[in-house]
């Protein structure tokens, strides 16, 4: 069995068979999910970025059923997938080897799953956010504001399997009793409002010290860079988490925290309900060390403005600069990544994740968030050929078509992958939402769900007094 590397050894007779059996995989990976290079959109992931990050990350690797690439472009695709099991990834991988004249493997799913388990979470982490940020350069001036990238920021909870393990790394709710709750994890993520592509994220506990979203979202500042503006939710509107953005030359527009008393008498006034305020510097808080403590100023100047009754916090003083209805139109556009998240949690299935270790957990997580960065890269490869906007067409049906091109496009090759990727981009193009400005919906159910009594006591308990009543009444 040969050993595929990446050095420059082209005198062994193996090593240009190796490298070519490679640039075959790099081009598979890359056909799988549509990223074929338009006139708008380079490719998201170019073969030599592919190539370097497989050295870093992997190193030297023998020739398996499953190599490396293969194996996270079936993780992917289970991610991906609406079966998301993981003897659909090797019924898929069977079909794939039979069409291309080669042995058929087993279909037994160990072999893949302990290929996943091989497969480094720095591998698949750095090729999602590679992805989100060649999206985020690339995307054009139209689709930001005034040129300067408008990034959401929210978190959101993941339920995962009821194991040991999953409970040590993520705890399940103080309020459930042991054995009846479900392990959770905290999610925290960067989107991009002009593609929708996740720009970082990370994850903790939901229980314990600095396990909050402002504790996770603090490691994710330095993926913000200087003129981008965030726009938040009211939970983080707080002296530290402003001063930190301004710190950083990035700009905040979030909602007034409801304990926070607002008297527009107050600061001074720039218009009808609109004033400038100083915020005076807390004391400081545990989490902070001293040095960053000593960097924050005193007082921070802050703008609040209410439009439509909703009182609004901003960065923004200058109201010759940006005016009031501008701050409230931003925000606004905030509820995107409420839209975002549901199609990561409810459209993938991320809501509750089948991995039985915590190590499983987070590559899960960084495959399913991979996958939705590549169905954003091909929603905007499609905008940008139609002249839209990537936030105006649909990513379920964009996810339903690469499903049902996918197949093809690992399979084919040359002039055929380029007239299937044309067909595809076309149809998504298709796919623009209605405009429903002002839409409201109860945040209710129709369907009632079934009658069944809740669980409330471990199943391992219950099924034994099933199995006693039954020996009773024998």
């Amino acid at each position: 069995m040969s050993e595929i590397t990446f050095d420059n050894k082209e005198d062994q007779p193996w090593s240009m068979l190796a490298k070519k059996r490679l640039q075959q995989e790099l081009e598979r990976f890359r056909r799988q999910f549509g990223d074929q290079p338009t006139q708008a959109f380079g490719a998201v992931l170019p073969n030599d970025v592919l190539r370097t990050l497989l050295a870093e990350e992997v190193g030297a690797f023998r020739e398996r059923i499953y190599p490396p690439l293969t194996t996270l472009g079936l993780f992917v695709g289970q991610a991906l997938s609406p079966d998301g099991a993981c003897q659909d990834a090797v019924a898929r991988r069977v079909s794939e080897r039979t069409a291309r004249g080669q042995a058929a493997c087993s279909l037994n799913s160990g072999p893949y799953c302990k290929a996943r388990q091989r497969l480094p979470l720095g591998l698949i982490r750095k090729l999602a956010l590679c992805v989100g940020q060649k999206l985020e350069q690339a995307s054009p001036r139209a689709w930001k504001w005034r040129g300067r990238s408008i990034t959401l920021l929210d978190g959101t909870t993941i339920s995962m399997p009821d194991t040991v393990q999953n409970q040590s790394a993520y705890p399940q709710s103080g309020v459930q009793k042991p054995g009846l709750g479900f392990p959770l994890a905290m999610l925290v993520a960067l989107i991009s409002l002009s593609t929708g592509a996740v720009r970082s994220w990370t994850q903790g506990p939901c229980r314990g010290k600095h396990t909050g979203e402002q504790a996770l979202f603090r490691t994710l500042m330095t993926n913000l860079s200087p003129g981008d503006i965030v726009l938040a939710d009211r939970y983080y509107c707080n002296y530290f988490t402003a001063a930190l953005l301004v710190e950083r030359g990035v700009d905040l527009i979030t909602r007034q925290h409801q304990r926070r008393i607002t008297d527009f008498r107050r600061g001074q006034r720039l218009g009808r309900r609109d004033h400038r305020v100083d915020w005076i510097r807390p004391q400081r808080p545990g989490w902070m060390d001293p040095e960053t403590y000593a960097r924050m100023p005193e007082r921070l100047a802050v703008r609040e403005t209410e439009v439509a009754g909703c009182v609004l916090v901003t960065t923004f003083l200058d109201p010759e600069a940006v005016s009031a209805l501008e701050i409230d139109a931003l925000y606004r556009r905030r509820w995107q990544v409420e839209v975002d998240l549901r199609s990561i949690k409810a459209e993938m299935g991320m809501d509750i994740l089948r991995a039985k270790s915590p190590a499983m957990i987070d590559k899960e997580i960084a495959a399913c968030l991979l996958g939705y960065n590549l169905v954003c890269a091909l929603m905007s490869r499609a905008a940008a050929v139609a002249h839209v906007l990537a936030r105006t067409l649909s990513f379920k049906g964009t996810l339903q078509l690469l499903l049902a091109f996918e197949q093809q496009l690992r399979s084919g090759a040359g002039a055929g992958v380029r007239t299937m990727t044309a067909h595809l981009l076309g149809a998504i193009s298709m796919l623009q939402l209605p405009i429903r400005p002002g839409r409201v919906e109860p945040h209710a159910i129709k369907r009632r769900p079934k009658n069944h009594p809740l669980l409330t006591v471990p199943r391992d308990i219950a099924r034994a007094t099933i199995l006693n009543s039954r020996c009773t009444t024998s």
